[in-house]
């Protein structure tokens, strides 16, 4: 048997509007600002050279309280189309190029999202606040003046 689908039914259920919600016939579908940043995590995670998400002071005190460690290092906001603006505070490895890395990032956070959501990234922020050894490799010696005067 070959199914049909009505053509106004199928224009119903492509119709998005903003808020994360997406009207289906038999109601509406919702994604929370939480999930977003989980998926932001994660795609950020997978780009070789980050070593972690947040990691701020600020972001340790957040944990102890609260039950949403998903968005640690994550800000998610919507334009007023609708359109997700985030920000991402990141540690990267030491070795790599910091903006080639933070690039990678903007791009596979906005694909991930776009993917998952159906929703475009109006904008990707990435906030490098520090760097890290990573763990089979020594962490460069600092230089002094007294290196340079023996």
């Amino acid at each position: 048997m070959k199914s049909s689908v009505n053509h106004q039914d199928k224009k119903i259920q492509e119709k998005i509007i903003g808020e994360n919600e997406i009207i289906l016939p038999s109601g509406e579908i919702r994604i929370n600002h939480s999930v977003i940043a989980s998926i932001v995590r994660y795609s950020a995670l997978e780009v070789e050279g980050v070593a972690q998400i947040g990691g701020r002071l600020i972001d340790g005190i957040a944990e102890i309280f609260s039950k949403r460690d998903s968005d640690r290092g994550v800000c998610v906001k919507e334009d007023e189309s609708g359109n997700y603006a985030i920000d991402v505070r990141v540690f990267l490895y030491f070795g790599f190029s910091l903006t080639e890395v933070a690039t990678q990032i903007q791009q596979n956070i906005a694909k991930q999202i776009t993917f998952m959501t159906n929703k475009e990234v109006a904008q990707v922020n990435i906030i490098v606040d520090g760097i890290r050894a990573q763990d089979n490799k020594v962490a460069a010696k600092p230089c002094s003046l007294s290196d340079d005067l023996s």
